[in-house]
């Protein structure tokens, strides 16, 4: 269990760090498998946006930026009573 950034609450958290270094740390103790859902579809869209290629170097970079920025950043947690939208 995990006191997710994202959501403000307590919520299970990741089995293993999602991501090398200081950063994937710092996800794996603060960031939960709910939230990281939301990172992984909006990962997707940057990668399509800018049309990146995951293994390159400078992609890793850019996704590592946005990823710190929506986890830590100025305005990361979402709004009180946030509900996802439900999938298909």
């Amino acid at each position: 269990m995990v006191f997710c950034v994202k959501f403000r609450k307590k919520l299970p958290g990741l089995t293993k760090p999602p991501w090398p270094g200081e950063l994937g740390q710092r996800v794996y103790e603060n960031v939960s498998v709910e939230a990281w859902k939301l990172w992984e579809e909006r990962m997707k869209m940057i990668l399509n946006e800018y049309r990146l290629m995951p293994w390159q170097k400078e992609a890793q970079e850019l996704v590592a930026k946005y990823m710190e920025d929506f986890f830590f950043g100025e305005g990361a947690a979402l709004p009180p009573g946030y509900v996802p939208q439900k999938t298909k």
